[in-house]
């Protein structure tokens, strides 16, 4: 409060915001969550290209002056980041849905498969990847999670509320052999997995290549660099594991010019690869 008596502009970083913007209605105070950052910690995680193309989320009020809230836009922009201007409150219900409740989740279904282990030893060894991918960020630090539910609990109730709601009718079309109502379920969600935003161009001037891939060391290094030297520039990666067998797919989404040279060099190299137009 001392530098806003002086008349300076004052932002924050925290995770969320409704609590800090109610507790510091003052107009030269601009709420301020850069969506940006690694596992790494301290010095050696530092990064001058942190920012860049991340989404930085400020949380303007009524009273939050026009001016104080451009000289904090101006420095997110000039960091290289997208800024975006939501209320603190409804900041505070998306992050409980996209952040909030997906840790939560991730961390109940890792302790009903721990306790399953319990009864069958072997039942964690054949995790495969989609279990891993899933259940990754269980392994987050737990220590800031109960202040987080803490602090947003009234969103995170909400969105915990509309999950076990939506588990429910799964529940129900999968109890009561709903073919057709499941096979639509996993259809939405599908497209809007693969719909997610990226940082990449228009959907309808992506597309999303698949490579089948050997489970070896190096084969991601390859593809990327292979890719990398013909100037494909790829906006998303991830890698879809097999249950089954030493294979994987690495799916990545690239722009539709750039197929064409794709093709070229990975068929070059002996990778098979498909191709599938993003939905606009």
């Amino acid at each position: 409060r001392r530098a806003l008596r002086r008349g300076g502009v004052v932002t924050d970083v925290a995770g969320i915001k409704g609590p800090i913007a109610a507790a510091l209605p003052e107009p030269s105070f601009v709420g301020g969550h850069p969506m940006a950052g690694s596992e790494q910690q301290g010095l050696d995680g530092a990064d001058p290209d942190l920012f860049e193309g991340a989404t930085w989320v400020l949380t303007p009020t009524a009273t939050t002056d026009a001016d104080a809230y451009a000289t904090v836009q101006s420095v997110a922009s000039t960091l290289g980041a997208l800024v975006v201007a939501v209320p603190p409150e409804r900041h505070d219900q998306l992050v409980a849905l996209i952040s909030h409740v997906p840790h939560l989740t991730a961390a109940t279904l890792m302790n009903l498969a721990a306790d399953s282990a319990l009864e069958h030893g072997t039942l964690l060894r054949l995790a495969a990847g989609g279990f891993r991918d899933m259940t990754r960020i269980a392994a987050g630090d737990p220590g800031i999670w109960p202040d987080v539910c803490r602090d947003n609990k009234a969103a995170i109730v909400a969105a915990l509320d509309g999950l076990i709601d939506a588990l429910r009718e799964v529940r129900e079309a999968v109890g009561g052999a709903d073919r057709e109502g499941l096979l639509k379920h996993l259809e939405r969600a599908s497209e809007a997995r693969r719909n997610l935003p990226v940082g990449a161009p228009a959907p309808r001037e992506s597309v999303e290549v698949r490579v089948p891939v050997p489970d070896r060391p190096a084969v991601l290094a390859e593809v990327t660099t292979l890719l990398a030297e013909v100037g494909v520039n790829i906006y998303d990666i991830e890698i879809a594991h097999s249950a089954e067998g030493e294979r994987g797919v690495l799916v990545m989404v690239v722009s539709a010019a750039a197929v064409p040279v794709a093709r070229e060099v990975l068929t070059g190299r002996g990778y098979r690869l498909s191709v599938k137009r993003m939905e606009g």
